[in-house]
C-alpha cells in the first residue's frame, strides 16, 4: 500500500507529457511566443539644450527637468558629442580628468556666446559633465555643457564652490550692467573679499582674467611677483593708462576654486588694490593719477 501513491504521481505525469504532444487547439498553432508583441527598444536618455535642474547631477534615474523660470540650480545650455578614440573608450571619461579638457574647451566657448562675455568675468561656473557608466556602455555618446551661479564668496576667493539657486535663464546675462558681473571688493572680518557697491568703501576692484598656463593648480604661486606682473598690465589696460607708461600701483589675485580648476578653469582674477585707503569710485577708465599708489 505504500506504493501506491508514486503510481499515482508517475500515471499524472505520463498525462502531463502525453498531452503536451496532443494537436493544439483549434485556432491556434502551439507556438507559445510568436504571437507575443516586441518589447520596445531601450531609450537612451539624451539631455537637451535649454533645460533647468534643481538637481546639481541630473542624470537618467533623477533627470526632472524644471522650468527655467522656477528656482534651479544648473541651466544647460549645449549638448556637444565625444568623437574619435575617445568615443571608442569601454567607459565614459571621468568627469575631472584630462581628457575632458576638449569637452570643457566647447563648453567654455559655448558659455561665452550664451552670456555675452567671458563667464569668468561674472559669478559663474561651467562645467563639462559625461554620460553615466550604463549610459555609456548603452551608446550615449554626449557631454552637457551647465551654466550655474555662484556665491560672490567663493567666485572671488577661489574658495569651494557654492552654488547659488537661480530664477531666469542666463542668456546674455553679463551683457550691459549684470548684477553677476565681478565689480569692487572689500576684506571681511577673514581677510577674503566681500563684494560691495563700488559707490561703496572699498580697496579693491576685479579688473579681468589672465590665463595660466601652468597645470598644476599649486606652481601658480611658485612665481608671485610673475603673476602680480600679468594683474598690473590688466590694472592699466582697465584704468586706461597710456602705453608704456608705468605706475606704481596695487594688485591682488585669486585663482579658480580647486573644483574649477579640475574643470579646467585656468582663470587668475585679478584686482586692483588701493594700498590701504578705501575709496568710493571705480577706476575703470580714470587714468594713471587714479590707481597710483604711495
Amino acid at each position: 500500500m505504500r506504493r501506491q501513491p508514486h503510481l499515482v504521481v508517475a500515471a499524472a505525469l505520463t498525462a502531463v507529457l502525453v498531452s503536451g504532444c496532443a494537436a493544439p487547439p483549434a485556432g491556434t498553432d502551439g507556438e507559445l511566443v510568436d504571437d507575443w508583441r516586441e518589447l520596445p527598444a531601450a531609450q537612451q536618455f539624451t539631455p537637451r539644450a535649454g533645460d533647468c535642474h534643481a538637481v546639481a547631477d541630473p542624470t537618467v534615474e533623477n533627470h526632472q527637468p524644471v522650468d527655467c523660470r522656477q528656482p534651479y540650480v544648473l541651466e544647460t545650455i549645449h549638448v556637444g558629442t565625444f568623437t574619435g578614440e575617445l568615443a571608442e573608450r569601454p567607459i565614459p571619461p571621468r568627469f575631472h580628468s584630462a581628457v575632458m579638457r576638449p569637452a570643457f574647451a566647447e563648453c567654455d566657448a559655448k558659455a561665452r556666446a550664451f552670456v555675452g562675455g567671458d563667464w569668468r568675468d561674472g559669478r559663474l561656473g561651467v562645467q563639462a559633465v559625461p554620460p553615466s557608466v550604463p549610459g555609456w556602455q548603452g551608446g550615449a555618446r554626449w557631454f552637457r555643457c551647465d551654466l550655474f551661479v555662484l556665491s560672490g564668496h567663493s567666485s572671488a576667493n577661489g574658495s569651494p564652490d557654492s552654488i547659488m539657486k537661480q530664477a531666469g535663464s542666463l542668456r546674455d546675462v553679463l551683457t550691459g550692467t549684470s548684477p553677476l558681473a565681478l565689480t569692487c571688493f572689500d576684506l571681511d572680518d577673514w581677510y577674503a573679499l566681500d563684494p560691495v557697491g563700488c559707490a561703496d568703501p572699498h580697496r579693491y576692484e576685479y579688473v579681468g582674467i589672465w590665463t595660466t598656463p601652468v597645470q598644476r593648480r599649486a606652481d601658480v604661486d611658485r612665481d608671485p611677483e610673475a603673476v602680480h606682473a600679468r594683474c598690473r598690465t590688466l590694472v592699466y589696460r582697465y584704468a586706461k593708462v597710456p602705453a608704456g607708461r608705468e605706475v606704481r600701483t596695487g594688485t591682488t589675485y585669486r585663482l579658480p576654486s580647486e573644483q574649477g580648476w579640475a574643470r579646467g578653469d585656468r582663470g587668475v582674477r585679478c584686482f586692483f588694490w588701493s594700498g590701504g585707503p578705501a575709496i568710493n569710485r571705480s577706476v575703470r577708465g580714470s587714468g594713471a593719477s587714479a590707481i597710483k599708489i604711495p
